[in-house]
């Protein structure tokens, strides 16, 4: 469902939407703390088994062939029935671009993108093993139980702590 002018596009994105007071990103909180994920991590959780139901609010990036430019595929999207639509199709779900400028996409499918979930997506996805979350001066510990055995993982980043955290749960209960 691409169109054929994709390979030469610029596609609008979050990342151009700054707060002109402040210069943030909406990837990152007040604070300047990043709140999604990392693209590698994201797709190391796809992979995983992780499945996405698109809901607005969503942050998503693009996964698009080779001969597709790479600059595309770093640009951080958000699921909005203003711009960005979840749409249920008989074949799946599509991410349909509702007539932005500058858009070069009717649609996509869920296979041409990765989520990139919110800290407080990743632990509700932890459920019942989330045991807590720890700052330790420059890092965060996320805490979980798995079949009694107690597992860590720190990082800088609470999202990505709490990201390795459920990459984790994944693996272990396949």
């Amino acid at each position: 469902m691409r169109s054929p002018a994709l390979p030469r596009a610029r596609l609008r994105s979050d990342d151009e939407h700054t707060d002109t007071t402040t210069g943030r990103s909406p990837r990152c909180d007040r604070a300047g703390t990043r709140i999604v994920i990392t693209r590698e991590l994201a797709l190391a959780l796809r992979d995983a088994g992780l499945v996405w139901h698109p809901a607005e609010g969503d942050r998503f990036q693009l996964v698009l062939p080779d001969e597709v430019e790479l600059e595309i595929e770093a640009d951080v999207f958000t699921v909005s029935t203003m711009t960005i639509e979840a749409r249920r199709t008989p074949t799946g779900t599509i991410l349909a671009f509702n007539g932005t400028t500058e858009w070069a996409l009717d649609a996509v499918t869920l296979t041409d993108a990765v989520w990139l979930p919110r800290e407080d997506q990743l632990r509700d996805l932890l459920r019942g093993t989330f045991r807590g979350l720890v700052r330790l001066g420059d890092a965060f510990r996320v805490e979980i139980e798995i079949a009694g055995q107690q597992l860590l993982f720190e990082h800088p980043d609470p999202s990505e702590a709490y990201g390795r955290a459920l990459l984790a749960l994944i693996e272990r209960s396949r």
